[in-house]
């Protein structure tokens, strides 16, 4: 049994090759990452008390980023001070990720393999699962193997898409048709998740959760923020036991 989706790492590897275009088809990314790395930043702090003032707050972490494209979040934490781990189903997105850590002078350790593949040896204080249990096959046997990698206290940060009307109607209709943000076919309603429905799965890992926060797209001021409204994209906190 395995939890990689053939179909959805051919669609992410077709596109490797614009990973790092901050005005090509990953566009969406590059604008949601500094909310993202914000609030991954924030909470490690907050969990970990880490020192506020420092330039490299993360140098005592050890970081998997799952399904990392092409570095993406990597590159930022690890100049935050993160001994950073990088994995992808897709060897052409790692390809593409070790050729830019390498171009801006960053250590990365990139590998191509998934969790459940058993290959990584080591674990970890956090990791990072963001906008990819939407993608994966057998979703249990997918976070179990995320679970066994990581630290007792260590924080799971899961990001994903609430299954909901207004999901469908922003993230597929809009995202994808109309405002043509994203390839038609990036995502699946179907494979969605509500914000209960991940909880009560890392629950049963002996995961609690220690917060839950949206993540909303201001179409006036065409900005990435925070906010309690979780009906669409949202990033959850969780420690383990």
């Amino acid at each position: 049994m395995t939890t990689i989706n053939e179909k959805e790492i051919q669609k992410f590897s077709k596109l490797a090759d614009e990973w790092w275009d901050a005005k090509g088809k990953f566009k969406p990314l590059h604008e949601f990452n500094p909310v993202r790395i914000k609030y991954i930043v924030d909470t490690c702090r907050s969990h970990f008390g880490l020192k506020k003032k420092e330039s490299r707050p993360l140098s005592s972490l050890k970081i998997l980023d799952i399904g990392c494209g092409g570095g993406l979040v990597c590159e930022p934490l690890t100049r935050l001070g993160a001994n950073l781990t990088g994995i992808d189903a897709s060897s052409k997105n790692i390809e593409v990720a070790k050729i830019h850590s390498k171009k801006n002078n960053l250590n990365i350790k990139y590998l191509n393999t998934s969790p459940d593949e058993k290959k990584i040896n080591e674990k970890f204080d956090v990791i990072l699962n963001l906008e990819v249990v939407e993608h994966v096959e057998n979703i249990d046997l997918y976070l179990k193997s995320c679970t066994d990698l990581l630290k007792e206290n260590g924080v799971m940060f899961v990001a994903t898409i609430n299954r909901t009307f207004e999901s469908y109607v922003k993230a597929i209709v809009g995202a994808e048709y109309i405002l043509r943000w994203l390839p038609i076919g990036t995502h699946d309603w179907n494979k969605f998740f509500k914000p209960e429905e991940i909880n009560n799965k890392l629950e049963k890992l002996n995961l609690k959760r220690i917060d839950l926060t949206g993540l909303n797209y201001g179409l006036i001021n065409r900005e990435w923020k925070t906010s309690s409204d979780c009906s669409v994209n949202y990033i959850m906190a969780s420690i383990k036991n």
